[in-house]
């Protein structure tokens, strides 16, 4: 049990940690992008509100979500506490260090990156999660659904709330451009013949997911949705 704890508790162990729960929570933002795109369907949020509702009283969505909230708690704790370490370990610079000839500058900037969307998901959760799943939406739809939808209008008219997704999603984008492949590699799912087709998928993957993510407030705070 100890040598278990042990192997966890190295930098190897983290490492495979962040891949782990890097890749739920990949996986996870794949399902809830799908029912958070249900608003383009324009029809004054009924569609959407049938997701929420299926999301909100399916048992295995709901257990489901424990695993997510511990996943992106170990994930988030993992991230920090890497961060923390790889500075203690180089407390000074070398006289020279030209970073940008090994690395992309959002691969050297996971802990700030991070930091960003930590502070965007405290918003996110007391906004929605909470809400939705605590204190109650007061009004119904047509069907009788919470409607969350009417929350998410009137959520957008706040200019600075939409400024704050925008920008979090900016860096939800070049947080996966990096933790996308870097799952794979760590967890020691690479091959010279996939590797580009992993980086590649990768890549459309952060950029498809953060502008679907994007768009939505913007499009609410523009009145397109409705």
């Amino acid at each position: 049990m100890a040598s278990f704890g042990n192997a966890f508790s190295s930098s190897i162990g983290k490492k495979l940690i962040m891949g782990i729960t890097g890749l739920f929570l990949i996986l996870f933002l794949v399902v809830h992008c799908f029912i958070n795109a249900l608003i383009f369907v324009n029809d004054g949020g009924v569609t959407f509100n049938m997701g929420a509702h299926f999301m909100g009283t399916n048992w295995i969505i709901r257990a489901s979500e424990v695993i997510l909230f511990a996943g992106l708690l170990l994930h988030i704790f993992q991230g920090l506490k890497l961060t923390f370490e790889n500075q203690k370990a180089r407390p000074v610079k070398y006289a020279y260090h030209d970073g940008k000839a090994n690395s992309k500058w959002y691969s050297r900037s996971m802990g700030l990156l991070g930091t960003l969307l930590l502070i965007f998901l405290i918003v996110h959760i007391s906004k929605f999660w909470v809400a939705s799943r605590f204190t109650g939406i007061p009004t119904e739809d047509i069907n009788g659904n919470h409607d969350l939808f009417a929350l998410m209008v009137e959520t957008f008219k706040n200019p600075f709330i939409v400024i704050l997704y925008v920008l979090a999603m900016v860096s939800l984008a070049y947080h996966l451009l990096h933790g996308f492949a870097s799952a794979f590699q760590t967890l020691g799912w690479n091959h010279k013949k996939y590797n580009g087709i992993i980086k590649g998928f990768g890549v459309w993957y952060s950029i498809i997911i953060s502008l679907i993510f994007a768009a939505m407030p913007v499009a609410m705070y523009l009145g397109l949705i409705k």
